[in-house]
């Protein structure tokens, strides 16, 4: 049995917006048994532009129930039933969302009829629920609105069951009917240009991956120690907003290179994301690091953290987006640290700084604070965002079992990875620099190393 649903809402957010219809038809797997729908009040304005598409006007849910006074007869309808919906996603979302606001777990197993409909009936320009009734003759009556898409779209599941049996004989009927309908259950979450064989042949292993667009435009970057498991939860979450259902339905294929380690994923990940500037990638996106902290020492022996811009001439501490960022992150660190504002140089002054006139500032910028007693708390701040030790390397695990990655990190910087086969001799962190290919060092990287290196990992770090 199918519960075949449609719903119209206040928006596209699951997380916020709410259901203002919803219709349920009834289809025993032969035609349409039963059908049911309603009005539903949101407990909230409905924009114009909403109803402007849909026709639903605050006045007309005003005396409607709310959902929660229908939410028994929703349960009823569908319970036991496949849940089918054209984009099911989209529907299934912001059902459990509003069983979820009422503590109650609502789960179904979901067919879609955009993958179903491409399965069966290939070569479409488009499978919009509008553009497709129309390629094959249904009469999409009250558009936009629960009832009329839901009828719609069971019409054209009716047909596609229909398809289905003309392409099989009629001794395999029962077992072939069944087969296609447990296969679109189980790709129902997948995106509509995604099959189940291209998610089943992703490797178990640690690497990258790519989300492609159909006009082959890398749409996202990510990576995990396990793809093809990582790439399956994509997938089955429950979207909270129609962009990132958009997101999922742009999805036309996958790629990935495989890196051994997850260290070099997390690595290489963030260094394809600043390169390519993938849409859907928020985090990690910026690629020029132009301001920097330095550190000299003047000529009385005080350590003296500043920020510049990052020039050839000489490497920071640790790069940064901008001066804005930099200065942000030096005010923060003198904070902590109770450093002087004066020898930072965030206070411009010719006797002491202003910390040290409401008592911040222990007075080195007068000489009254030892040098090596200031140094000490310099440090301190400076090994708080640097690494434990100036030039080492990390070997891990590789592609394959005669295989290793190395990691490189010379003078607190990181300089890039690469692969090593066993025969490897190494008797300088030279050997490991000619075996690497170089990348860019930033903030967002050595945070990265940083924080692996704090966790539970099992490679080899060596020191020279």
């Amino acid at each position: 049995m199918y519960a075949i649903i449609d719903i119209e809402t206040t928006g596209g957010q699951p997380s916020q917006d709410r259901i203002t219809e919803i219709a349920i038809f009834i289809h025993d797997g032969e035609k349409i048994v039963d059908q049911y729908n309603t009005l539903i009040n949101p407990e909230r304005p409905i924009p114009f532009f909403i109803t402007q598409l849909t026709g639903i006007t605050d006045a007309m849910v005003r005396d409607a129930p709310k959902f929660h006074e229908v939410a028994k007869e929703i349960v009823q309808f569908t319970d036991g039933k496949i849940f089918v919906a054209h984009n099911v996603r989209f529907d299934y979302s912001f059902i459990k969302k509003e069983f979820s606001d009422l503590g109650f777990n609502y789960q179904r197993k979901t067919l879609c009829t955009v993958r179903l409909s491409r399965s069966l009936i290939p070569g479409l320009p488009s499978y919009s629920l509008g553009k497709l009734c129309k390629s094959i003759d249904i009469e999409l009556k009250m558009r936009h609105r629960a009832i009329g898409d839901a009828e719609a779209t069971a019409i054209l599941f009716d047909k596609l069951l229909k398809i289905n049996k003309q392409e099989i004989s009629v001794t395999a009927e029962s077992t072939s009917q069944e087969k296609v309908i447990k296969n679109a259950v189980k790709t129902s979450l997948l995106p509509p240009a995604i099959s189940r064989e291209q998610v089943d042949a992703l490797p178990d292993a640690a690497g990258v991956y790519y989300f492609y667009d159909s006009d082959g435009e890398i749409i996202y970057v990510g990576k995990s120690i396990n793809i093809r498991k990582r790439i399956i939860q994509h997938f089955n979450i429950d979207y909270k907003s129609k962009k990132s259902i958009e997101f999922k339905n742009r999805i036309a294929d996958i790629t990935y290179e495989l890196t051994g380690s997850e260290l070099v994923a997390l690595l290489f990940e963030s260094d394809e994301i600043k390169r390519l500037k993938p849409q859907y990638n928020r985090q990690q996106r910026r690629s020029v690091f132009s301001s920097g902290i330095y550190l000299d020492v003047d000529e009385k022996g005080y350590k003296r953290l500043s920020f510049d811009k990052v020039s050839t001439e000489r490497s920071p501490i640790i790069a940064l987006p901008n001066h804005f960022k930099s200065k942000a992150f030096l005010f923060h660190k003198v904070a902590k640290y109770n450093l002087c504002q004066k020898l930072s140089g965030l206070y411009k002054s010719n006797g002491a700084c202003f910390d040290y006139q409401v008592h911040q500032c222990k007075g080195a910028c007068i000489g009254k604070e030892l040098p090596d007693e200031y140094n000490a708390r310099v440090d301190a701040a400076i090994e708080s965002f640097s690494f434990e030790y100036d030039n080492f390397v990390i070997i891990g695990k590789g592609r394959q079992a005669n295989e290793k990655t190395v990691v490189v990190i010379e003078n607190n910087r990181y300089l890039g990875f690469g692969y090593i086969d066993e025969t490897f001799s190494a008797n300088n962190l030279q050997d490991f620099k000619d075996a690497i290919k170089f990348y860019k060092d930033n903030k967002d990287v050595q945070q990265i190393i940083r924080g692996y290196l704090r966790s539970s990992h099992k490679d080899k770090v060596i020191i020279f």
